[in-house]
């Protein structure tokens, strides 16, 4: 699927998505042609979906994240899950199996206001929360070659 170059590719762009495109051709021995032919591919394909910002949400001024299991009630899952994604507090959820319907990690400035969107949802779903103290792994892209 991902030959060496584009794996190199890969690497470097994740490591530092504003490279230029001259510098990223230098970089893995090819023409800036080339390179943006195999990028123009790799979005193509699928395997580039976008170009993104970081953003450290602490200087946002949300103290607190939480991760939140949301099981909701019989007959409410679609009105939980249209309230979770209306909410612009929860960055990101996943649909799960098992016992929860859903996982998602919350943006917060405050307990009180991790109580009021918490509450918000009370009455639809059963919640379980915990507060996340450390990230020992930051956000990561999966290997890319498979083991």
């Amino acid at each position: 699927m991902l030959d060496d170059i584009d794996r190199r590719l890969l690497e470097i762009l994740i490591n530092d998505a504003r490279i230029s495109l001259k510098e990223l051709a230098a970089q893995v021995g090819l023409s800036s042609p080339s390179v943006s032919e195999r990028m123009r591919r790799l979005e193509e394909r699928g395997v580039i979906r976008g170009f993104t910002v970081e953003i450290d949400p602490k200087a946002l001024g949300y103290q607190l994240q939480a991760i939140v299991r949301i099981r909701p009630l019989p007959g409410k899952l679609h009105i939980v899950q249209k309230l979770i994604e209306d909410m612009p507090e929860f960055g990101e959820c996943d649909k799960v199996t098992g016992d929860d319907c859903f996982v998602a990690r919350l943006y917060v400035s405050s307990i009180d206001r991790l109580d009021g969107i918490l509450d918000r949802i009370a009455d639809k779903a059963e919640t379980s929360t915990a507060i996340v103290k450390s990230k020992p792994i930051e956000r990561r892209p999966p290997p890319l070659s498979l083991s």
